[in-house]
C-alpha cells in the first residue's frame, strides 16, 4: 500500500507532501518534500491508495446558504437566534462541531484565513475527479481530510508547541515520541527535515493517518450525516494505536 499526507497552505513554498510506502512489518517514508505544486499532489495521488490532506474540503451548508440568499437580496431575519448563535452556526461544519464537542479546536473554513487554502484544496480535488480518482469528501474516495494535531492526541503524542515557528526542540521531541512508538517506520533521512519544518512533519502524520483511513480505523461520518460530509468534508480522526497501523 502507498499512502501519501498533503500539509497543504495557499502556496507551495509552505506546502508538504510525504509518501509512505506500506509493507508487512515495515513502512518506509519514501518521498518528503516542500515546495509542492498542485500537478505535484496530483501525480502523487494517481498512485496512491489514500491521501490525506490537512485542509477542509469544502464549506458549511448554512454558510453557503446564506451567502447565496444574501447576494439575491432575500436574507430571511433570524427570527430567536442571537447574533452570536447564528454566527457559530455559519462559520462551522458538522464535523467541526463534533470535534469541537470531543475537546479539539479546528478553524472555520467560514471566518479564517483556512478559507484561503480551502480554495485551492477544492481546484485540486476537481483536477483529481477529471483524472478519474474517486472523490469523496466524506472519505470515502482516494482522499481523506485528516487534522495532525487530533490525530497526534489521539496517539498520545505530543500535539502542541511543535507548530510554533522557531521551536525546533518541541519537534525533534516529536520525532523521537514517534520513533518510539513506530519503530517499523523508516524515516531514512528525512528525520532532519522533520525537526525543521512543521509543514513536513504534519505531512507525514498525514499520511500516517490515511493508512489509518484505509484500513478503515477512523470514524466516518454516521448514517445521516454522510449526505452532509459529502458536500462539507469530514475530518477522519484515527482511533486504536499508531503502532497498530503496520500489519505482519
Amino acid at each position: 500500500m502507498i499512502t501519501a499526507g498533503v500539509d497543504l497552505a495557499t502556496q507551495p513554498a509552505k506546502t508538504g507532501l510525504a509518501v509512505i510506502q506500506w509493507r508487512p512489518g515495515h513502512a518506509q517514508l519514501i518521498q518528503l518534500r516542500l515546495g509542492v505544486s498542485d500537478e505535484d499532489i496530483v501525480e502523487v495521488a494517481q498512485e496512491a491508495d489514500k491521501v490525506g490532506i490537512d485542509c477542509p474540503l469544502g464549506w458549511p451548508d448554512d454558510f453557503l446558504a446564506f451567502i447565496g440568499a444574501h447576494a439575491a437580496g432575500r436574507l430571511p431575519l433570524t427570527g430567536g437566534e442571537s447574533g452570536d448563535e447564528l454566527r457559530r452556526r455559519l462559520a462551522y461544519r458538522q464535523t467541526d462541531r463534533v470535534l469541537r464537542r470531543a475537546g479539539y479546536a479546528p478553524l472555520s473554513v467560514a471566518a479564517d484565513r483556512i478559507g484561503l487554502t480551502a480554495m485551492r484544496a477544492a481546484l485540486i480535488l476537481e483536477r483529481l475527479a477529471a483524472a478519474g480518482r474517486p472523490v469523496d469528501r466524506s472519505g470515502a474516495g482516494v482522499v481523506a481530510e485528516v487534522y495532525p494535531a487530533a490525530s497526534l492526541k489521539q496517539w498520545g503524542l505530543p500535539h502542541r508547541q511543535y507548530k510554533r515557528e522557531g521551536n525546533r526542540q518541541a519537534r525533534r521531541e516529536l520525532v523521537v515520541a514517534l520513533r518510539r512508538q513506530v519503530p517499523w517506520l523508516d524515516l531514512g533521512a528525512n528525520a532532519a527535515l522533520c525537526e525543521n519544518s512543521d509543514d513536513a512533519l504534519d505531512a507525514v502524520v498525514a499520511a500516517l493517518t490515511a493508512r489509518a483511513a484505509a484500513l478503515g480505523r477512523c470514524e466516518p461520518p454516521g448514517g445521516q450525516e454522510t449526505a452532509r460530509a459529502r458536500r462539507e468534508g469530514w475530518i477522519l480522526v484515527p482511533g486504536g494505536a499508531v503502532s497498530t497501523l503496520v500489519e505482519d
